[in-house]
């Protein structure tokens, strides 16, 4: 049975049903906004119902990110392939967190946000908990902040770099092992279809999660701070999309030869459902499916997307460059460029972990402005009040550059199915969204795997289950 023909129909079966699915997110949205502005004491209660759809998808980000570096190291035979890849995707993170830094440091000197805005003592307060929310980490204890207690703990404490750490050592060892730890890997596997089938019943919570995280951040801030921050807000949002559109799409296009706008299309279920729980984090799993069905392989997939997670801050150093001059001027206490640069470079390395969690873009801008420059801090509760809407940008922005981050390194090792790829995003071959599972080699695949291929038998031992589902 070919691969097509197996991958289509159940990809096709589910397209229907959750294709329904994303409708009523969209209308949950709309709903929680109508709800926010109508009843407002009303919609601010409905909070912990977002809260709580969150928490269910960060509850299953440990085992995914575990699953997924063990398999891709584990199934590579030689250690030198996971070090060129994890070399190269390090220094492309450096490289477009600089160039991030520069566009927000140019989009913000320009628009010069800000101005004539007025602190008050309530604002004041707000920022200092902001700062205290935040505090400054030093580097010795960030370091020290990766290791866990205890090899489980790492999988239960929730701390993204704490499961980094001890994946990247058990698929070592396995890798290590050979033939002998081969079972293993097998077992790691299973694992990984029951955690992504687990995410894809999660997913059937979206719409309720969607409401209640929309109400209740419509009912606390009303329209007046969208208002008064217009400029900053409308300026981030732009500088977002330039950044994602020109800098990556022009990348992306160059190295690969795909389309920055295919790839977003290929993406949109994933970024409705960022934009409706403002947080990365919780497309994460569906990400890493969603790359490896592209053509990206295992390892460069395992490895790549989690370190993102924790590393590739495209959209929070655009938010911390903007953010920092807005509150200086907003003060009038404008910062030189020297003071703009090594702040900022500050904060860019203090936030390093923190991806993918609604506000730790705002208890980071704190932190630094505590550390670096206090007497800015009063300045952050100005922003407080829209902070959730630009965190909805900062995520996307974070998102998007990570899923470029994967095809251009994919491409780069030699590990990118270039023709999989064009199929994909053509419609071709469809995305199982009861399963997140790639039909090819199980919930992971790489450029081996082409189309046309003999299915692995291992495969056909879900279709009944997601047929029953």
């Amino acid at each position: 049975m070919s691969i097509t023909g197996a991958a289509a129909p159940a990809g096709a079966g589910a397209k229907d049903r959750t294709h329904h699915l994303y409708l009523a997110v969209i209308a949950a949205v709309v709903a929680g906004v109508v709800t926010g502005l109508a009843a407002p004491e009303f919609a601010m209660g409905l909070k912990p119902v977002g809260t709580g759809f969150v928490n269910l998808i960060k509850m299953m980000i440990s085992p995914v990110i575990f699953c997924t570096i063990v398999l891709g190291i584990g199934s590579v035979t030689k250690a030198a392939k996971v070090g060129r890849v994890g070399g190269l995707a390090l220094g492309y993170f450096l490289a477009m967190s600089t160039v991030a830094l520069a566009l927000g440091l140019l989009v913000g000197n320009l628009l010069e946000p800000g101005g004539g805005l007025h602190l008050t003592a309530a604002l004041a307060r707000s920022g200092h908990a902001q700062a205290e929310a935040g505090g400054a980490q030093s580097t010795t204890d960030f370091l020290l902040g990766t290791i866990p207690t205890s090899l489980p703990s790492a999988l239960t404490e929730g701390k993204v770099l704490q499961t980094l750490l001890v994946a990247l050592l058990a698929g070592f060892a396995l890798q290590a092992m050979g033939p002998a730890g081969a079972p293993v890997l097998r077992g790691v596997e299973h694992v990984q279809r029951l955690v992504f089938r687990i995410m894809a019943m999660i997913m059937w919570l979206a719409p309720v999660g969607a409401f209640g995280a929309m109400a209740a951040v419509v009912g606390a801030t009303g329209t007046a701070a969208l208002r008064s921050l217009a400029v900053i807000m409308i300026g981030f949002y732009l500088t977002c999309a330039l950044f994602v559109l020109v800098v990556l799409g022009t990348l992306l296009r160059l190295v690969t030869g795909v389309g920055v706008l295919a790839l977003l299309r290929y993406l949109g279920r994933e970024f409705l459902l960022i934009l409706s729980t403002s947080s990365s984090e919780s497309a994460l799993p569906r990400l890493i499916a969603k790359m490896e069905h592209l053509g990206v392989g295992r390892p460069v997939v395992g490895i790549t997307v989690p370190t993102g997670y924790s590393f590739n801050l495209d959209g929070t150093a655009i938010y911390l460059t903007m953010a920092s001059i807005f509150v200086s001027e907003a003060l009038d206490r404008p910062m030189s460029v020297g003071e703009q640069l090594s702040l900022l470079v500050f904060m860019v390395i203090a936030s390093k972990g923190a991806a993918g969690v609604t506000g730790a873009g705002l208890a980071t801008l704190a932190g630094g402005l505590q550390s670096h420059k206090p007497a800015l801090v009063d300045g952050v509760g100005l922003i407080v009040g829209i902070d959730r809407f630009m965190s909805e940008a900062r995520a996307l922005t974070n998102f998007a550059g990570n899923a470029v981050a994967t095809v251009l390194i994919g491409q780069w090792t030699g590990d990118f199915d270039r023709e999989r790829a064009r199929k994909v995003l053509a419609g071709e071959v469809p995305f199982d969204e009861r399963t997140l599972v790639d039909a090819r080699t199980g919930p992971a695949a790489g450029p081996a795997a082409v189309p046309g291929a003999t299915a692995p038998a291992a495969p056909a031992a879900v279709a009944p289950a997601a047929t029953a589902a």
